[in-house]
């Protein structure tokens, strides 16, 4: 199970790394402006906030549901490739991406959790950062052509539905599945300062991934000297996922805290020194706390704090990431279009508020 899990996570987070580093950069060479762009990269979130209120309302989060995920995914990686000369099909394309995404990552997370545990969790979630940071390193030496890109998104997501399709069948295999039907214990009133904490914080991320190549090659930063930042970021956090684990011991809601400080922090250097190489550098050091420990922390404390561990983790993806990156490309696009430079003084505010929110959310256990 271990080695189907890490290959995984390695072929999901390459698809990521496709999608955020590159695909921006191909629309742009199709004539696309910063607000299409935004538009198009805001829909698969939104989708994917959509999801989870459908299984409240009754669609089971099961085997039949995560295969149909796949093969969407598929589908639309397809539809991707076919038609990215045509918004309103690629717009649609999008959207069912990010269907196929949004069911598929939350299916696994709780699997891995169940099964690692959250001390091991890193160990094997790092191999998704080496599949980011390798297509990158890959990629921008083969980047003959738009299409390229597209391609390798193309069988990237083929690999990465193959390897789903056989944990959970893996998993059926060796284990009965227990038909406990869990009652929904996820009030999002009543712990609202901690969901729009979550939310803001991932809300502050839309500028860095869907600008941050546009906005460091705007800036005088070579495409080449861009993806060796974006993989020395990864880089950083695939040292957190490697030795996050005593962290990950006890006070969950405090890491939450620091890292959401340390965002806030890491967006106003990138926003001050946008054409400062070192800086620039220190910054994306900082992924390590800001995406890796936060990730690792959040999945962690909600799997702690709520009975219904699987739609915990669909609603961390379909809200953080699915409102809050909706939002956040939305935002971006607009920003980026009327005040470029204060693209990530935006996202320095908005971090900043991730972290009061989550201060002044009152632990429940």
């Amino acid at each position: 199970m271990n080695i189907l899990l890490s290959s995984f996570y390695f072929f999901y987070f390459s698809v990521v790394g496709v999608y955020i580093i590159f695909i921006p950069k191909v629309l742009t060479t199709f004539g696309y402006s910063a607000e299409q762009i935004g538009i198009i990269f805001a829909a698969g979130p939104l989708v994917r906030f959509i999801l989870p209120m459908l299984f409240i309302k009754g669609l089971k989060l099961e085997r039949k549901a995560f295969n149909i995920s796949l093969l969407i995914m598929i589908l639309s990686a397809i539809a991707f490739y076919t038609f990215i000369e045509n918004f309103y099909q690629l717009l649609f394309s999008n959207i069912f991406l990010g269907i196929g995404l949004g069911v598929t990552l939350p299916y696994i997370e709780v699997i891995a959790l169940e099964k690692l545990g959250r001390e091991n969790y890193g160990k094997i979630r790092l191999f998704g950062s080496l599949g980011f940071v390798l297509v990158a390193l890959v990629l921008v030496n083969v980047l003959s052509s738009p299409v390229v890109a597209l391609e390798f998104l193309l069988l990237l997501t083929l690999a990465t539905a193959v390897f789903g399709f056989f944990i959970v069948h893996e998993l059926y295999k060796t284990n009965k599945q227990r038909k406990e039907e869990l009652q929904n214990d996820i009030n999002l009133f009543k712990d609202w300062k901690l969901w729009l904490g979550l939310t803001l914080m991932q809300l502050s991320f839309g500028a860095f991934y869907n600008f941050f190549t546009i906005y460091t090659t705007d800036n005088g930063v070579s495409l080449q000297m861009t993806i060796y930042l974006w993989s020395f970021g990864v880089g950083a956090e695939i040292i957190m996922f490697r030795y996050q684990a005593r962290l990950l011991g006890s006070k969950l809601l405090l890491i939450l805290q620091i890292t959401t400080l340390l965002t806030a922090f890491r967006w106003f250097l990138v926003f001050a020194y946008p054409q400062n190489i070192f800086v620039l550098y220190f910054s994306q050091s900082l992924h390590a706390f800001s995406f890796a420990l936060f990730h690792s922390a959040a999945i962690a404390y909600l799997h702690q704090l709520y009975k219904h561990k699987a739609l915990a983790q669909q609603f961390f993806a379909g809200i953080t990431y699915g409102l809050g990156g909706f939002l956040g490309a939305l935002l971006s696009g607009v920003i980026y279009e009327q005040y470029p430079e204060y693209l990530f003084l935006s996202s320095t505010v908005i971090a900043f508020m991730s972290f009061v929110f989550i201060v002044l959310w009152k632990r429940r256990v």
